[in-house]
């Protein structure tokens, strides 16, 4: 195992990967940007260094600062985390250049996976139903327009290296092809440097399930169940519970080895997951895979009893993975609530700020634990310059229903004041008997907002 680690990332995240370094025995090195300065989180640190001003662009995507903190500080791997350089391949591939383990998969297969275009081909050659859409990216507006003509609107405009729902136009007829194409690509290429897009039919009423893996170098490889990721804002999550309330077990188990067999096939290494869009029909359609940790993994932690971090290290200490498939169950019910610094009444505003009030949830209740991930405390100034999200609720119950009621009275016991959060917004949506019901797809909370 290695001796010291750089944890290349911020947050709750980089305080979620120091405490398992810490149970593994191993240094942790945490860097951070001058807004970072006097952040909670790196007081457990082994060592930290600053990579650079406020701005993301200047510190944690700042990716000679980051390989020259790592060798300065004698680190033999670095944990991206999730964000940032995860799935940058160019920067994976500086850090075996460098002699640093980068704890994630290889640069060839971040760069085959991260190209949305050549994924789709890859998993329909290993046998997963993809979405229908373009060959490739298209050309222009015209060719996108072609394309939405023959599968038929409404399509969505997606880009080719994208994530987090940048680059992304709903096209539901055909006089919106030519701005939206002008816009998504537009975007695609700011938020990218690509502004290749291409075009995918609008799958109404679908479901967003993905598949957690986990890979070693030696050919082994698991899968840890489903999630389902539906409850989302502008294309960015909000809610994910395990298991699926529409998945079952025959079909978890078929499509869950298949997933398997592609990994496999592909020669994957590390935690990665596999997404999918379920129609209403039931049929599955592969949408991306993440190659990297997911914000949701807890989730998968709470029902599995696998520490998915501790995982992750080990098999890029070269380890092989000591998990067997049909050892492998969901316990229970778990269900996660992001809780976000943004205000859901006004377009889901971010509202930095700084935190007056703080009290961690608590909850005595049978058949229930509770687990919040966070590195925020009361005097927190939570800076504008990163990602909105400051903590994750994370519920299990034996049972769905329980671990619904468990999550209402942990929302509730809840206190983060001085800033607008999305606690309220989980509140009314478990008070929501539809989605109390599972009966609810990725368009739910826009739906709600428009009052249908």
């Amino acid at each position: 195992m290695f001796g010291r680690i750089l944890i290349a990332n911020r947050g709750e995240i980089a305080l979620r990967v120091l405490r398992t370094c810490r149970a593994l025995g191993i240094e942790a090195v945490l860097i951070y940007s001058e807004a970072d300065s006097n952040a909670p989180w790196l007081e457990d640190a082994d060592e930290t260094v600053c990579v650079g001003p406020a701005a993301a662009s200047a510190s944690y995507l700042n990716q000679d600062a980051i390989l020259q903190a790592a060798e300065q500080t004698d680190c033999h791997a670095l944990h991206p985390g999730y964000g940032f350089l995860a799935e940058n391949a160019r920067f994976a591939a500086r850090c075996e250049q460098q002699g640093l383990v980068f704890v994630g998969p290889t640069a060839r297969t971040i760069r085959r996976m991260g190209d949305k275009v050549e994924a789709k081909r890859t998993m329909r050659e290993e046998g997963l139903p993809t979405i229908p859409g373009s060959a490739g990216v298209v050309a222009d507006a015209r060719q996108a327009l072609d394309v939405g003509r023959r599968i038929g609107f409404p399509v969505l405009l997606k880009a080719r290296a994208g994530g987090g729902g940048k680059g992304m136009r709903l096209c539901r007829e055909a006089a919106q092809m030519g701005p939206a194409f002008t816009e998504a690509s537009a975007e695609a290429g700011s938020a990218f440097a690509d502004p290749s897009l291409y075009v995918e039919k609008v799958i109404e009423g679908g479901r967003h399930v993905e598949f957690q893996v986990l890979a070693d170098a030696y050919g082994a490889v698991v899968h840890l169940g489903e999630r389902e990721c539906s409850i989302q804002r502008q294309h960015q999550k909000l809610v994910e519970e395990s298991p699926s309330p529409v998945v079952t077990e025959a079909e978890r188990d078929s499509l869950g080895s298949t997933v398997v067999r592609a990994m496999r096939a592909i020669g994957y290494r590390g935690a990665g997951t596999v997404e999918f869009l379920r129609s209403r029909e039931g049929q599955f359609y592969f949408m991306e895979m993440n190659t990297r940790l997911q914000v949701e993994h807890p989730v998968t932690e709470q029902l599995t009893g696998v520490d998915i971090v501790a995982e992750q290290l080990k098999i890029a200490a070269n380890q092989p993975l000591g998990l067997e498939q049909e050892q492998l169950r969901l316990d229970g019910h778990a269900i996660e609530f992001r809780i976000n610094a943004e205000d859901p009444h006004r377009g889901f505003r971010p509202d930095p700020g700084t935190i007056e009030v703080f009290r961690p949830p608590s909850v005595e209740m049978r058949g229930i634990s509770v687990r919040w991930d966070s590195a925020i405390r009361e005097g927190y100034r939570i800076p504008p310059h990163y990602d909105s999200m400051i903590g994750k609720l994370i519920v299990r119950g034996d049972d769905r229903a329980l671990a619904l009621e468990g999550a209402r009275r942990a929302l509730a016991s809840l206190r983060i004041e001085g800033v607008h959060t999305t606690i309220g917004l989980h509140l009314q949506l478990l008070q929501d008997p539809e989605f109390c019901a599972g009966r609810y797809d990725i368009d739910f909370l826009q739906r709600s907002a428009r009052g249908g």
